[in-house]
């Protein structure tokens, strides 16, 4: 089991903020498959620090793609394929990533790297940087970067507040999570003072999707078991229910919020099957139980209310694991 992160003080914010100053490019990057908040924490960053003159780039690991609900976040189309990141960076800043073994191929640009700020709001960082700015209590990454761009003096513009404000609605899920407090609030002001267009982000981000996936998640739900002594409601999505439709793994990120809605389930669970058999297993709980213990168990990691791992086994085997671990 991992143990909580050393707080993240004034001291280590001071520390970044030298870091940043004193490179002479930054590199930076979050973890492969990056949600709604690695991808917005990043990109919010990359904006105020090319607004500011730096030489700064930015990437995530192969496959490099996004789904298609991150379609509006600015600043995708600045991102440089994992090929063309510098080897051994100045510094290099992660996002939303608890080890180096989220990196993929960008790992090891971390471990040459001069120096390596870990930016992250997850327990279960294991603080791999020289410099960690580790938040647990924080709702979301993107709530530590604004510390440090803060910390920098260096001013908002419109797309890192549209980049922000996506971070942190993902990982508050629409301010409906316990992790939603008067600062997430505060901060929630603060960036849609820049005209965020908070309709339009809602729907691209949560609501709208391809009929080929309504289809698919009917299916998904049709197969989706309870297990009621365990309290647990799962659901799997293979390669071929995947080529069937026509959808591609990224799209089926959203379906785990659908089925949270079981009144019957504390943890909801979506094991998601890639192409070359990895079976990626998305965790939620109600709070009651901490399915970050479930995923460090099985190499993975997150917090109290929402985890995953990746395994090598078969899909019987892994939902059999995460059954015997609640």
């Amino acid at each position: 089991m991992g143990t909580e992160p050393p707080p993240c003080t004034d001291a280590l914010i001071a520390e970044a903020v030298d870091a940043v100053r004193g490179a002479r490019q930054i590199a930076l990057a979050c973890h492969v498959n990056p949600d709604g908040d690695a991808l917005g924490s990043m990109l919010a960053l990359l904006h105020v620090l090319r607004a500011a003159g730096r030489d700064v780039v930015a990437s995530f690991p192969t496959p490099f793609r996004t789904a298609p609900h991150y379609r509006d976040l600015p600043g995708l189309d600045l991102l440089v394929a994992p090929d063309d990141f510098p080897a051994e960076p100045d510094v290099m800043i992660t996002f939303d990533c608890g080890s180096l073994s989220r990196l993929g191929d960008l790992e090891p640009a971390a471990k040459g790297a001069r120096q390596l700020v870990v930016i992250d709001h997850h327990i279960s960082n294991q603080c791999y940087g020289t410099i960690n700015l580790v938040d647990p209590k924080a709702a979301a990454s993107g709530v530590v970067v604004q510390t440090l761009i803060d910390a920098l003096e260096l001013p908002l513009n419109r797309d890192a507040a549209v980049c922000l404000y996506a971070a942190l609605i993902c990982d508050t899920g629409r301010f409906q999570y316990e992790t939603t407090t008067p600062e997430v609030f505060d901060l929630a002001r603060r960036l849609t003072e820049f005209d965020v267009p908070i309709t339009e982000l809602s729907r691209s981000l949560f609501e709208e999707h391809r009929f080929a996936y309504l289809q698919l998640l009917g299916e998904a739900l049709a197969h989706a078991e309870l297990v009621r002594e365990r309290h647990l409601v799962w659901t799997a999505v293979t390669q071929d229910m995947l080529g069937r439709h026509g959808v591609t793994i990224d799209e089926v990120e959203g379906l785990i919020d659908i089925l949270r809605r079981t009144a019957e389930a504390e943890v909801t669970c979506v094991l998601k099957e890639e192409e070359d058999g990895t079976i990626r297993v998305s965790l939620r709980s109600l709070g009651g139980i901490d399915v970050r213990r479930v995923a460090e168990a099985h190499g993975g990691g997150g917090h109290r209310f929402a985890a995953g791992f990746s395994s090598d086994q078969d899909l019987p085997t892994v939902v059999a694991r995460i059954t015997a671990a609640l």
